[in-house]
């Protein structure tokens, strides 16, 4: 007999916390740089000597970079897929031939078996001439059938997948749903078992290639029955399979070639065969593939540093004001300086991390996440800073650029096409609190109990007596260091000694523990409340890991002579710039308006300043804030399409 269809979820506050915290990785079975910084630790040891790809690694990545850059130099046109928001048939095409489908699958299954390294610089060059081009490949590769099936997948479900995605087959991953986003545990779309199948019904909305997708990872909850044990649960679906409606193609202000659509399961039979994993897991799948997956969006974010450098250089020195280049204005050179640093910083987070990636000799959760939270920022920040360096022609659409006979510079689209990054993949603010909970996850491992209000006095006895013993040993290594020692870090110091920036990110990452420690002390079990104060600190860890690499790879380049005495000042700058970033993130931790601001929400929220919304009108639509994802059969027409 099978088990009843789900109900929509009620989820508790409590209750969510403890899905996300059920699905997290919970040991950390290898060293990790930056969980290490949190705890006020500096393992330079860990990224220095920078770590290299393998040199058949780089021959087969660097061959196919050259056919990838003649593909899109020949054969893609951005502006066409920006003007007709669509990406051609014939692109999609020549990309599966080119081999662009399977960069990370294993030649064994068909795939060019590429590193993460020259993966996310084939996603780099891809996006620079078109970002709707590089997200088909990297949601497709990074979040979509061929990495949960890596990581996950049975030998035979890679059979029998794995070649048509490395070909042939576009893939997409379907968790969000209308009413659940960053909380999982409110999942509504269920897998009821029935004889040898799974049957799903539900609503998953921003499915990105899921307008065009031939297969589908998709997270359901399967009820909890006899011989069942229930949860989440990660499938791969056919995505032609009877009872699927692509509902609607979504339109945003950014990406306007994405497939990314809303799409409805009614009575769909999927096989138990293609299971991910067993019950329960599906969530566990899904943060284990953003580990690596998320370091695509900070690919994004290097091309696009990297373009605006170029068009910020070119513009600037042909632009005269008050009678010389706008550059030669201390205004501009600011901005100029800010991106020319930033994208080498970038370069360098992005880089260290996904070589680490590839080595597996490092957990990189905590680097992964933070070279998406920092990336997207920055990157934002630095196609903003393009648009005022550009003034009007900033605002101005390359189309009328070029209509009025001027070089088409895309600067409007570029930051319109980035500010996704800062919502995909785990918005800025619930990055904060995901890093955030790794970084303080040896404080909760010892003292953890001390702080629930579910635990008895006996395992709060145990638990202080525990984190009695840490913390005597830990505590007294946060008060001095190598960062107070002069001739710490030497090796950094040339024609540029970058060796001060070290000491000072030893020296900060003691404070920043000592800061966690006394936050952790005084809150106790509203810690996890104090979100804006959690974000600060996870601000300063990208930081001081963003710093760290960038003096890594400046001396990484040096050894080998490549622009070294360049990097070692594009290196510098950052850091100073960096660090004060750092001084007013310290100020802000204990000064601030946290207090007021929640003041003022609750009057907001109770009408207390609406007043102060008098004077406009509303231009906004009818309709409800989410739509109805009622289970039951589509009434719309499927626009599904098959890219053949």
């Amino acid at each position: 007999m099978s088990a009843p269809p789900l109900k929509k979820p009620v989820v508790t506050e409590r209750e969510a916390r403890q899905v996300a915290e059920a699905a997290r990785e919970q040991d950390w079975r290898k060293p990790s740089f930056a969980k290490e910084l949190f705890l006020g630790r500096f393992r330079l040891d860990l990224i220095h000597p920078h770590p290299l790809p393998a040199a058949e690694a780089v021959r087969r990545g660097e061959q196919f970079l050259a056919k990838l850059r003649e593909f899109c130099e020949t054969r893609i046109d951005g502006a066409l897929i920006e003007r007709e928001a669509r990406i051609p048939d014939e692109v999609v095409a020549g990309l599966k031939e080119l081999g662009a489908l399977g960069m990370k699958i294993d030649p064994k299954y068909g795939g060019l078996g590429l590193t993460q390294v020259y993966y996310n610089k084939a996603l780099a060059l891809v996006g620079s001439v078109s970002p709707a081009v590089g997200v088909l490949l990297s949601a497709h590769q990074s979040i979509g059938v061929p990495q949960p099936l890596k990581l996950f997948g049975t030998d035979e479900q890679k059979q029998r997948f794995l070649p048509r995605c490395a070909r042939t087959d576009i893939s997409a991953f379907l968790l969000t749903e209308p009413d659940v986003g960053s909380d999982p545990a409110r999942l509504a779309t269920s897998a009821v078992p029935e004889g040898d199948d799974y049957v799903l019904d539900g609503v998953k909305l921003w499915t990105t290639n899921g307008v065009v997708a031939d297969l589908l990872v998709v997270m359901a909850r399967v009820p909890r029955s006899e011989g069942h044990k229930g949860g989440i649960t990660a499938f791969v679906v056919e995505a032609d399979s009877p009872g699927i409606t692509v509902e609607n193609r979504n339109s945003f202000m950014g990406l306007r070639g994405i497939e990314n659509g809303v799409t409805r399961f009614h009575r769909v039979r999927v096989p138990a065969a293609n299971r991910v994993g067993p019950e329960g897991a599906g969530l566990k799948i899904a943060l284990t593939t953003l580990n690596t997956g998320r370091l695509s969006l900070p690919a994004s974010c290097v091309a696009a540093g990297k373009w605006s450098l170029k068009i910020a250089r070119e513009w600037s020195a042909a632009r005269e004001q008050w009678g010389r280049p706008i550059a030669g204005h201390e205004a501009v050179g600011a901005k100029i300086s800010f991106i020319a640093a930033t994208t080498f910083a970038l370069e360098a987070v992005l880089d260290l991390s996904s070589q680490m990636a590839d080595e597996d000799r490092n957990d990189i959760r905590i680097e992964g996440a933070l070279a998406k939270l920092f990336a997207s920022e920055m990157g934002w920040r630095m196609a903003d800073e393009l648009v005022q360096i550009r003034g009007g022609r900033g605002f101005e659409t390359a189309d009328s650029l070029a209509a009025r006979g001027e070089r088409a510079v895309p600067a409007e689209q570029v930051l319109r096409d980035l500010r996704i990054n800062r919502i995909f993949e785990g918005s800025t603010e619930i990055m904060h609190l995901l890093i955030a909970r790794e970084a303080v996850d040896a404080h909760l491992s010892v003292a953890g109990d001390l702080i629930d209000p579910d635990k008895s006095l006996q395992d709060k006895a145990r638990a202080g007596a525990g984190a009695g013993v840490f913390y005597a040993r830990w505590l007294p290594k946060l008060v001095a260091g190598p960062g107070q020692l002069p001739n710490s870090f030497s090796e950094f110091r040339h024609e540029v000694d970058l060796s001060p920036h070290l000491r000072y990110v030893e020296r900060h990452a003691r404070k920043l523990a000592r800061s966690t420690f006394y936050a952790m002390s005084r809150w106790q079990g509203r810690m996890e409340t104090k979100q804006n104060f959690l974000g600060r600190i996870v601000d300063i860890g990208a930081e001081l890991f963003a710093m760290s690499a960038a003096c890594v790879r400046a001396e990484l380049l040096r050894s080998r002579g490549e622009h070294g005495r360049e990097a070692y000042q594009l290196a510098d700058v950052f850091c100073r710039q960096s660090r004060i970033r750092i001084e007013e993130l310290f100020t802000r931790l204990w000064s601030n308006t946290d207090d007021l601001d929640r003041k003022v929400v609750r009057g907001v929220l109770t009408g207390t300043y609406e007043w102060l919304e008098q004077g406009v009108l509303d231009p906004s639509g009818e309709g409800p804030w989410i739509a109805d994802t009622t289970a039951g059969p589509s009434a719309h027409e499927n626009v599904h399409r098959t890219i053949g």
